[in-house]
């Protein structure tokens, strides 16, 4: 693996007081397993170190408006700890007041872009109290991690995401889970193709064979695949070892791992 500059786009972290009641939490919400982490910066540093990834998009969500500017500020820290290995995504809420003003703070802390999560945080991908948070983001060109997908609910799946698609053409959105937790096949036939739609890997691979999963990914095309863990939910070495089993190209997997997150962040190694 080391013949790969590798960048896991999708991590939680969490202040080590609460991470584990994080962490539970989220096991309860998806009703998986038991995390084999609880989603400290610690623990993730050593996992990556040992798997070999070189850079990690951190972020955590917020559940109510109230906690918007502290996790946005505990994300900055921790990326102002570890520049060499963190790069930092905000959390936004459509229920602020102020919603420009937490974009602007989010920027001057330093943050590339927003994390969003429909489900947990609940509201609709196309509800009216997100268009504010969408055209901000498309304005200030901060790209969007969409938690997308989930066969329980009606808050993130295609339905919902593709108008939000089709209004805002200049919003870049990476789709969590190949763009459809537990919908995956359904998600890609729906989704493939759209422009500034990218997908990320995370949170899949457990549930997909492998003839399936490398059917997702050329749907997509290996342009607009991420790599990604979805930590503290999955050990990075087991999730590398699944996507490099696959098949696919050297010139594919460099662009998984490395390449299409960095044009999309705009950030020269």
């Amino acid at each position: 693996m080391q013949r790969f500059n590798i960048i896991d786009s999708h991590c939680h972290i969490y202040p080590e007081k609460i991470a584990q009641k994080a962490t539970d939490s989220t096991d309860k919400f998806y009703g998986i397993h038991h995390s084999p982490f609880h989603g400290t910066t610690e623990e993730l540093l050593k996992q990556s170190e040992e798997a070999g990834i070189k850079r990690m998009v951190v972020q955590s969500v917020a559940t109510t408006e109230k906690q918007v500017s502290s996790i946005n500020h505990f994300i900055a820290d921790e990326v102002k700890k570890h520049p060499d290995k963190f790069i930092g995504f905000g959390t936004l809420h459509p229920d602020s007041s102020a919603p420009e003003e937490d974009v602007k703070e989010l920027i001057s802390l330093g943050l590339s872009g927003v994390k969003l999560h429909p489900d947990i945080q609940n509201f609709k991908i196309d509800d009216y109290r997100c268009l504010k948070i969408y055209e901000l983001c498309e304005k200030y060109h901060l790209p969007v991690l969409m938690h997308t997908g989930d066969s329980r609910y009606d808050n993130s799946n295609p339905n919902r995401l593709l108008p939000v698609m089709e209004i805002y053409t200049d919003l870049i959105v990476i789709g969590a889970h190949f763009g459809g937790y537990s919908l995956w096949e359904e998600a890609s036939e729906k989704l493939a193709g759209l422009p500034n739609l990218y997908v990320d890997t995370c949170s899949s691979f457990f549930a997909l064979d492998k003839k399936t999963a490398l059917k997702i990914i050329k749907r997509y095309g290996t342009d607009k695949v991420i790599f990604a863990t979805d930590f503290p939910m999955w050990r990075q070495e087991d999730e590398l070892n699944y996507i490099t089993s696959l098949g696919l190209s050297d010139e594919d997997l460099k662009k998984i791992f490395h390449d299409n997150i960095m044009k999309i962040l705009n950030i020269q190694d």
